[in-house]
């Protein structure tokens, strides 16, 4: 097996565990805690590179596991989503959900279309970058833990960096892109920053940072 394909086995097996550990998180604090727009990209990105341009295995086992998921962190989003953005009519936020989701999905073909990139690296790691400010836009945005965990935050950070370094080592044309060198640098910078910002959330509401799950 290919030192490429080993660090993305070991970065999907760390997003695997990031994802069963914001769907216990959710369900123990009673929330959702995934960010909406990071969720709605990340599930467009794996229906496109699942079933409209499949990607190769090992990476396509690993795409279809985390589809898998994210059809459960939706399902968190949609049942405590309403109560969390105060909306009492809950048509409002079930349709503003589905037009976000379908402008998102028809972005990122787009995208997929004007960068010619059928593994779809730029777009995931655009949305990373994304996904790593919006966590610490839901941490201030809430002014609590709720939804999250240091583990969370570590395993998303590990995942992240794993798949930076494999296309950053094992690739020509990722590596010698100075966007991808930017977006790997800049997710690292904002994990590094978020796992910070959330050891201090829990230090003030009195919560032993490692033994919260």
């Amino acid at each position: 097996m290919s030192v490429f394909n080993q660090l993305m086995i070991g970065s999907g097996i760390c997003w695997t565990i990031t994802y069963l550990l914001i769907l216990r998180r959710g369900v123990l604090d009673l929330t959702y805690g995934m960010p909406a727009a990071a969720l709605f990209a990340n599930l467009a990105w794996e229906i496109i590179y699942s079933f409209i341009y499949p990607h190769s295995s090992p990476q396509l086992i690993v795409d279809r596991i985390w589809f898998a998921f994210d059809i459960l962190l939706l399902l968190q989003y949609l049942r405590f989503g309403p109560a969390m953005r105060k909306i009492r009519i809950n048509i409002t936020f079930y349709l503003e959900f589905l037009l976000n989701f379908a402008v998102t999905f028809a972005l990122l073909l787009l995208v997929n279309q004007a960068f010619k990139d059928d593994n779809g690296a730029y777009i995931a790691f655009g949305q990373n970058l994304m996904m790593s400010v919006l966590f610490i836009t839901m941490l201030r945005d809430r002014q609590s833990a709720s939804g999250q965990s240091i583990y969370i935050a570590i395993f998303k950070l590990t995942g992240t960096l794993l798949a930076s370094v494999a296309f950053y080592t094992q690739t020509k044309t990722y590596s010698n892109s100075p966007l991808m060198q930017f977006l790997f640098v800049a997710i690292l910078v904002y994990d590094v920053l978020y796992i910070i910002l959330l050891a201090n959330q829990l230090k003030r509401q009195h919560i032993k940072v490692f033994k919260r799950f």
